[in-house]
């Protein structure tokens, strides 16, 4: 398992503990996080679980996919940092990752 910070973009946390093989984006939906909806259900089909992941944790979550680049053209105020979180598997080296919801996505 993993504690995963969620920061909307207001500034308010939430944390949760998500459990390995799940994605970071099931962990927010299934603790109702604001901003993170995940109406296509982490097929990465849409980019309504877009976040910005801290710097320090851009390396362990990986890099994007082909897919995921092309869903994050939909999404408003993309960053270096963006992902979308369907694509970030929780797993033990995970433990403490910090992600924000973009303004505009409550």
């Amino acid at each position: 398992m993993a504690k995963i910070t969620f920061i909307e973009h207001n500034g308010t946390s939430h944390v949760f503990e998500a459990e390995n093989g799940a994605s970071v984006m099931r962990a927010a939906v299934d603790n109702n996080v604001p901003g993170i909806d995940g109406d296509c259900g982490g097929e990465c089909a849409c980019a309504t679980c877009h976040v910005y992941v801290e710097p320090e944790w851009q390396a362990a979550t990986g890099g994007r996919t082909e897919t995921e680049e092309t869903m994050l053209s939909f999404a408003a105020a993309t960053q270096d940092n963006s992902r979308l979180c369907c694509q970030i598997i929780v797993s033990d080296a995970l433990d403490g990752l910090v992600v924000r919801t973009p303004d505009g996505q409550h």
